[in-house]
């Protein structure tokens, strides 16, 4: 049997609209695992942000976070840790080009701990970030050293001015993506970083190639993981440029895409 390293995004593919995993999905990847295929989270979203389903899941494998920024193994301390911040210097230019524009916030992040531009109760909700920032109040003063990523709440109108004049010709080391509607996000990370670059070390962890790799995902952050990887499955979801970089697309995250096509692919046995 092939050993295969199953990739899994989480927001819009693994995880429901209501942020739960469904149980034909998390029966499909337990099947897959048990019958000796590899689980692997590779997301935006920062550790604490994904530990409950890497938990959840009893995965056993280097995590990427943070796009690709930061990937580390929760249960081996042994595993050198892979981190590729935001130079510092770079990261103030960011700053102050975003307060030029008045945005109504900017959050850093230096691993797992946040420092918040504006103290706001309601910006934080809105990105689910349960803990308390380490600091608040000018990032320029309080963020003490290179941050893993940066996010950016503009207002809508001068959005994708802003995108445009963050990723310009001017810009020197730094990759950024938009959310889109609602809210119109702006992250912000080092140039270079993506989840194709963290799948690799997980690949070198594993003792498998990207050719072996299952990756799922549905946004434009999964666009390097999705072509590289040997199979790239977009979800019935994802966006046009996602369903683009695939080599599939199954159903959407709401109607169990990832448990339909690992049990036919696989040939695992529904529940």
């Amino acid at each position: 049997m092939r050993r295969h390293l199953i990739a899994l995004d989480l927001d819009g593919t693994l995880l429901k609209n209501d942020k739960t995993i469904s149980t034909r999905t998390y029966q499909a990847l337990r099947k897959a695992a048990a019958a000796g295929h590899i689980l692997a989270i590779a997301t935006g979203r920062p550790y604490r942000a994904s530990k409950m389903y890497y938990q959840q899941l009893g995965m056993k494998t280097p995590i990427v976070n943070s796009n690709g920024a930061y990937v580390h193994h929760p249960g081996d301390f042994s595993y050198k840790a892979h981190h590729s911040p935001l130079d510092l210097e770079t990261a103030k230019t960011v700053i102050d080009t975003c307060e030029a524009f008045d945005v109504y916030n900017i959050l850093a992040e230096v691993v797992d701990d946040v420092f918040l531009n504006n103290y706001d109760e309601q910006f934080l909700d809105m990105l689910a970030i349960s803990t308390e920032p380490a600091a608040f109040g000018n990032l320029k003063r309080i963020l003490p050293t290179d941050p893993t990523s940066m996010l950016v709440y503009p207002k809508a109108e001068n959005a994708e001015e802003l995108q445009n004049i963050i990723s310009g010709k001017k810009s020197q080391g730094v990759n950024q993506r938009s959310w889109g509607a609602p809210y119109h996000m702006i992250e912000v990370i080092r140039a270079g970083n993506n989840k194709a670059m963290g799948l690799r070390k997980v690949t070198e962890y594993c003792n498998v190639t990207m050719d072996d790799v299952i990756a799922f995902g549905d946004e434009v952050n999964d666009l390097e993981m999705l072509s590289e990887a040997g199979l790239g499955v977009a979800m019935g979801n994802a966006s046009a440029e996602a369903k683009s970089a695939a080599n599939h697309v199954t159903l959407s995250n709401e109607e169990n895409g990832i448990a339909i096509f690992l049990e036919e692919y696989l040939n695992i046995e529904r529940a």
